[in-house]
């Protein structure tokens, strides 16, 4: 299929793009080469072939989102720079200009 300056303009502008002169060529050839190859898929015998929604018949594994107490409190805090009692500290994040 040959693509000319026209449809890669309406393509350009239904995709958002900005598409530069010295681009136009390289871009036209492209499109052409994408366009033509999508035809010849149209050749190929698809009777019996169920469409595919997906590419593989993997399905996610995924665990139950339970809350558990997966390290001690101390434990936790037992590395950390700074800290009182119950918590990390951290430096401000948030100063006042008065």
């Amino acid at each position: 299929m040959k693509v000319d300056k026209e449809a890669l303009h309406k393509v350009a502008h239904l995709a958002r793009l900005n598409v530069k002169p010295e681009e136009e060529p390289k871009l036209i050839e492209d499109l052409s080469k994408i366009l033509t190859w999508v035809e010849q898929l149209k050749e190929v015998d698809t009777t019996g072939v169920a469409p595919l929604t997906h590419m593989t018949a993997e399905v996610n594994v995924l665990r139950k989102d339970v809350a558990e107490k997966t390290i001690s409190h101390e434990a936790a805090l037992k590395n950390a720079p700074s800290k009182n009692e119950d918590f990390f500290k951290v430096p401000k994040v948030l100063k006042r200009n008065d």
